[in-house]
């Protein structure tokens, strides 16, 4: 303790402490039931004491002396002169005896207890029976094997039996302790299902519990390789990529930055069963089980999604060291967008961990973001990243000022191009017309949100490409195309469709790439023919480890995503 300071009591903690030690004495307690008695039932305890066949309290009149010490709350005096007041406290006190000779009776429960609980924040319970309906049926998968020990290759008939899709069979595999020691006994199997059954009453929370690093109650970026790396290894849709190796790693930090980026809303880094029981990922999970084409589930595991997010990265990385610089994303699609709009990429916005800000630079999972984010501006997460890096001193809210902002680089770019450029005042009022703000000199995301043609109003301040394009559309074709019915391909997928088409072609005719590299990249379709492709010749890559190198890039897992 620092010299002359002096030891101060905390009051607080001594009154809280008188006030249990009085709340516990039996005559606090019987006075509170007297008196929550007499505020559920006000007339009966009046009516107890008042009837013709005792009306001996009412004509005897009171002992002199003091009056006895009761733990009744008191009732006032009792030489009072006065009848009125007498007779009132002796009905009282007859009442009270009457609650006190009747405690056996049945009463009716609380409203508050007759509410049925409704909140399962780990789904609702089932049976015990099924339980061990479960148990008894592994156990019995488990004698099919040597020493009634399961390696992984026998852990897709052990998924099964405990009624799970087959690729939660890696996930089951080393929460049992099999990647520690190369295999699974069927009583330390049993043991973590069974408590995995008891505590978690459904699929979201199983799989969070299977992930989850121990202490934890939620899924951060790292707590997905292993089950990636086992689809890696397994799927009949990724057997060429068992002759490229060291690509494993960079399909899993795709897949992993697609599913933070659909799943995980609240920017947080970390995905909890709430976020995920909302999500339809654990339905793309059971599909790939179903679907041998990976590139059916466009979701989340595309091949050739990754495909071309890569190749975008890769014609951007000059230097090949994974490293994309303002100099480098400017240059994407031909530089359409605005100066300022990149420079508020590389702010920390929507970047986690500080080495943008440090080295000016993002990594290749921050460039997966970014692409989706650009071709997708329809989506709630491109709709929030974006407002993010418009938002300039993050007050919710896009102003005026920050719209002007951004609006004159497009505007003085539009005059270098020859293209007369509307007036700030007048693109105000469209987009105003566009959006139909609830306040009045703002725009806020649930404006954004509500609004069907975002990605417009995104465009026309930031992406002089997209902004002409828009331009020469009516806005009821627009609305048109927002509004279709069926299964529409989204902006995304039909982006990455035409672009893998492009980048498919340009392979077949042999055209190099501008950066002066023979293509690294091969289609699908040449690979699961020969497998002889470049790109498994690059000599940037380092090897994977036996879990998947996936180069994430660091945060802490207490800083929440703030707008800078």
């Amino acid at each position: 303790m620092p010299p002359g300071k002096v030891l101060q009591p905390v009051l607080k903690m001594k009154v809280d402490e008188l006030f249990l030690c009085w709340l516990s004495e039996a005559g606090t307690q019987a006075m509170l039931r007297d008196c929550l008695q007499r505020i559920r039932a006000p007339g009966r305890a009046d009516l107890g004491s008042g009837d013709a066949a005792q009306p001996a309290p009412l004509t005897a009149p009171p002992a002199p002396g003091p009056a006895p010490a009761s733990s009744a709350l008191p009732l006032g005096a009792a030489s009072s002169p006065r009848v009125g007041p007498h007779l009132r406290g002796t009905r009282r006190s007859a009442g009270t005896r009457v609650v006190q000779t009747k405690k056996e009776e049945p009463r009716p429960p609380a409203a508050s207890q007759s509410i049925p609980a409704f909140y399962f924040p780990r789904g609702r319970p089932q049976g015990t029976a099924d339980t061990d309906a479960v148990i008894a049926r592994i156990e019995r998968t488990f004698a099919q094997f040597p020493h009634e020990r399961a390696t992984m290759e026998d852990m897709g008939k052990v998924a099964k039996a405990c009624g799970c899709p087959l690729y939660w069979k890696g996930p089951l595999f080393c929460a049992a302790g099999g990647e520690r020691t190369g295999s699974v006994s069927v009583h330390k199997f049993v043991a973590m299902w069974r408590k995995i059954l008891q505590n978690c009453h459904d699929e979201a929370t199983r799989f969070v519990h299977l992930l989850m690093s121990p202490g934890c109650n939620y899924l951060v970026q790292e707590d997905f390789v292993p089950f990636l790396q086992d689809v890696v290894n397994t799927h009949p849709g990724l057997a060429f990529l068992k002759a490229a190796p060291e690509f494993h790693s960079r399909y899993i930090t795709t897949v992993i930055q697609r599913i933070f980026y659909t799943v995980n809303r609240s920017w947080s880094g970390r995905i909890t069963c709430a976020e995920l029981r909302r999500s339809s990922f654990l339905q793309n999970v059971a599909l790939l089980e179903e679907e041998a084409d990976i590139n059916q589930l466009t979701e989340f595991f595309s091949y050739e999604h990754f495909y071309v997010i890569y190749s975008k990265f890769w014609a951007l990385d000059t230097d090949h060291d994974l490293l994309v610089g303002r100099q480098d994303l400017a240059r994407h699609n031909d530089h359409a967008i605005s100066t300022k709009m990149i420079e508020r990429v590389f702010s920390g916005a929507v970047t986690r961990g500080r080495k943008v800000q440090k080295e000016g630079k993002i990594s290749y999972a921050d460039f997966v973001w970014f692409l989706i984010s650009e071709e997708d501006k329809k989506t709630p997460t491109s709709i929030e990243y974006w407002f993010r890096l418009m938002d300039l001193d993050g007050d919710g809210a896009l102003s005026m000022f920050e719209l002007e902002h951004f609006y004159e680089e497009q505007s003085h770019r539009l005059d270098c191009m020859g293209i007369e450029a509307l007036p700030f005042q007048d693109c105000l009022c469209q987009m105003l017309d566009l959006v139909k703000p609830q306040s009045p000199g703002k725009i806020t995301l649930r404006d954004l949100k509500r609004c069907k043609l975002a990605n417009v109003f995104f465009d026309t301040f930031f992406n002089i490409e997209k902004y002409l394009d828009h331009e020469q559309k009516e806005q009821a074709s627009l609305l048109r195309e927002t509004e279709t019915e069926g299964p529409e391909l989204s902006d995304w997928e039909r982006y990455a469709a035409e672009e893998y088409d492009l980048l498919v072609a340009e392979e077949a005719a042999g055209e190099p790439w501008d950066d002066g590299y023979e293509a690294e990249l091969s289609p699908v379709d040449q690979k699961l023919s020969g497998l002889h492709s470049p790109l498994a010749q690059r000599p940037f890559f380092e090897a994977p480890s036996a879990l998947g190198a996936v180069h994430l890039f660091d945060f802490e897992g207490d800083e929440e995503l703030q707008p800078s």
